[in-house]
């Protein structure tokens, strides 16, 4: 059998997965497979990819053990991954050098031919999943006729969603026919859809993506026992044998149902992808393969892609190597951390600091019955993380060992790294500060986690202000990515330095900022909601106001985002950036009546429908100057152009592309929008700044 070629130019940077095949003799004698391992032989620490010249290679090991198994002479194929990688999927650097429509049909139909072959075998073929498992690479997985995954495997997802594309190289087709489109839907539409949400090995194991699970100190002895019992009859691993239509149509129901609670209906890919999973009911393979095809084609050439890559390339590469850090060797190390206040935020902050760190942490507060709460909420987080089985009893141990708590502040004298999260008011925290610089080392590090205050100010009246750095971090802190590292006016280079140290073992995205009020995602989105809120006092009614940025696909609403905020911080917030920018910030009569109520909710969801508290809409005193929504939206992006601008030129971050970095990492900026600058710039929106008209294209490169 001869492979067809490829019409596809080629890719000299593609970075090539090699399939490696070799024959193995299955225990118990059931005779002998070929395993094939896919290695790109570049970098250890590089994830296989799939370009052109990668499914060549494994197309051409396929047709050889086909050609074997046809004569008899094996008895299964199985596919495996170099250490730690199974794969990453397409390999997106080749992806972009796709030029149109005919090009993304080719490596679609490329794609399929491959990895078909797998699953059309005259003998069975194993996907032994020993490590990471993206995109195409679950893919290949799901082609495969029974599949083992390593519980060390740190993901397996198909997050094509979540970058405005759709699975394309068969997903939509066979994940609903293996574990049913419902948990099919949670797979392709709603886990890339929540932040992303990728299936850890037990989740995998219990949606029946995976069929067995095997430990990595001898997964592969173990995976190839299990193969021969397979092969051997010894073991019958069930298969979904019928779904009942009004269930195939329930699934698609609750897709749809997501993809326009969370994307407002505004990417198409979601949509799309409901479309396959629909087709997959009914349609051959031939068919819904096509269908997979021309539906990747044309997400390929999608506005939605282009914004996705952008957003790609910003947290691969510039997340990865912030700009304007000191040289690393500055940096001192942590060997135990302070934390004041033991309230929800310093819990979280402990909990964190442990588990990356694997250090002491101590948290103290002016009382015991405070101190016991924060205990107890942090080992309240360790066990659930030991019942998900996030963390091994063992190291459950070591965590709740790890976190202890005290009143006395003289617990942290061999601490290095404090960090403050206390009641967001300058002068309770200069004077933590100030009693803390009396106990600590003069190299110890004191960080704070304020949202907008200065931190040069917290520093002025200390010995040392030098050690002064703002570490903000976003909410819920193990979720959130982003860490705005703050360089007060006298932080010197080490002590940044060992911040960004810091947050690299934290395993967080550090971005500097300078000392600026709410640094950046704060600021932009308190002059966001500002905005929004303004139009609603003018008159604007909040449904009206709160459905106008609806177009942008954000995860929720602004409202809804002033509520998960809290109205109260928000008004704390507005009046801090009203007494810096009183011209731009405005503080709402109608949002201190609410905060002075008591009421911490705008939305109530009775009986499942969200309809705004009618105590809250009585407190509302409003103009007679309502706006139409998309007024209401052109007011709010303008006013985002000519904040971003006016933080460029105050150098509050290095480039345009760290304030879109701050918003995708710390607001939920969804990929497929991109960038807030990039996306300015599509729209063609102007702001007038200092008295003259400003236009996002004059200030961002488009991508």
């Amino acid at each position: 059998m001869s492979t067809p070629s490829s019409t596809l130019p080629p890719f000299p940077d593609e970075v090539v997965t090699h399939a490696h095949a070799r024959d193995v003799r299955l225990p118990g004698g059931a005779g002998t497979a070929v395993l094939i391992t896919l290695d790109n032989g570049h970098d250890h620490t590089k994830p296989n990819t799939f370009g052109p010249a990668s499914l060549a290679s494994l197309e051409a090991a396929l047709e050889t053990a086909s050609a074997r198994a046809d004569a008899g002479e094996i008895v299964a194929v199985a596919l495996t991954g170099k250490p730690f990688f199974f794969s990453a999927g397409a390999d997106l650097k080749a992806f972009r050098a796709l030029r149109g429509h005919e090009d993304l049909v080719e490596i679609a139909r490329l794609g399929h031919r491959v990895f078909r072959r797998l699953g059309e075998m005259s003998v069975p073929s194993f996907a032994l999943v020993n490590g990471l498992a993206l995109g195409g690479g679950l893919e290949a997985a799901l082609h495969c006729t029974y599949r083992a995954v390593s519980t060390s495997a740190p993901a397996l997802a198909l997050p094509e969603v979540f970058l405005g594309l759709i699975p394309g190289w068969g997903g939509t087709y066979l994940l609903p026919r293996l574990i049913g489109p419902d948990r099919a839907v949670t797979v392709i539409i709603d886990n890339p859809t929540s932040f992303n949400k990728m299936l850890k090995p037990k989740d995998a194991l219990e949606l029946g993506v995976a069929d067995v699970a095997f430990e990595p100190a001898d997964f592969l002895e173990e995976s190839l026992r299990w193969v021969s019992q397979v092969v051997a009859g010894q073991v019958v691993v069930p298969r979904l044998e019928h779904v009942d239509p009004a269930a195939w149509e329930a699934a698609l129901e609750r897709g749809r149902s997501i993809a326009d609670a969370k994307t407002h209906g505004v990417p198409p890919a979601p949509y799309r992808a409901l479309d396959l999973l629909r087709l997959a009911q009914t349609a051959d393979r031939d068919t819904a393969f096509a269908a997979e095809d021309e539906a990747l084609a044309d997400m390929g050439v999608s506005p939605e892609l282009a914004s996705s890559m952008y957003a790609f390339d910003l947290v691969q590469k510039r997340a990865k190597r912030p700009v304007g850090v000191p040289d690393k060797d500055l940096a001192r190390p942590v060997t135990k951390v302070g934390v004041v206040g033991a309230g929800l935020m310093a819990g979280q902050l402990a909990l964190l600091f442990a588990r990356r760190l694997q250090v002491p942490v101590h948290m103290i507060d002016l009382d015991e019955a405070r101190v016991e709460r924060g205990l107890a909420y942090v080992r309240g987080e360790i066990d659930k993380l030991a019942a998900k089985r996030r963390v091994s009893p063992d190291g459950a141990n070591r965590l709740r060992g790890l976190v202890t708590g005290g009143t006395d502040k003289r617990a942290f004298a061999d601490a290095d790294f404090v960090i403050e999260a206390v009641f967001e008011d300058l002068a309770v925290k200069q004077q933590v500060f100030g009693e803390l610089e009396e106990i600590v080392s003069d190299t110890c590090i004191l960080a704070t986690n304020t949202s907008s205050l200065s931190v040069t100010a917290m520093g002025d009246k200390l010995e040392h202000p030098e050690r002064v750095v703002g570490f903000h971090f976003f909410n819920p802190v193990a979720v959130m990515q982003l860490l705005e590292i703050v360089r007060g006016d006298a932080t010197d280079d080490a002590t940044l330095a060992s911040a960004f140290a810091v947050a690299k073992q934290l395993r967080k995205s550090a971005v500097l900022v300078k000392d600026a009020p709410a640094f950046v995602v704060n600021r932009l989105l308190t002059r966001f909601l500002g905005e929004v809120t303004a139009a609603v006092d003018e008159g604007t009614p909040l449904e009206v106001a709160d459905r106008a940025l609806a177009p942008l696909g954000l995860p929720m609403s602004p409202f809804v985002l002033l509520q998960l905020v809290g109205p109260a911080v928000a008004l704390h917030v507005a009046e801090t950036m009203h007494a810096a920018f009183p011209d731009r910030f405005g503080v709402s009569d109608n949002l201190a009546r609410v905060v002075d109520a008591g009421k911490s909710a705008i939305y109530t969801w009775d009986s499942g429908d969200q309809q705004v508290d009618p105590e809250v809409l009585a407190l509302f005193q409003l103009g007679d100057h309502p706006s139409t929504a998309e007024e209401v939206r052109t007011r709010a992006l303008s006013a985002l152009a000519q904040e971003i601008h006016l933080m460029l030129d105050e150098g509050v971050v290095a480039e345009p592309q760290d304030v879109d970095l701050c918003l995708l990492l710390g607001a939920g900026w969804p990929f497929w929008v991109g960038g807030i600058t990039p996306y300015l710039d599509r729209s063609g929106i102007a702001a007038e700044v200092n008295g003259r008209p400003f236009h996002p294209h004059g200030l961002v490169a488009t991508h």
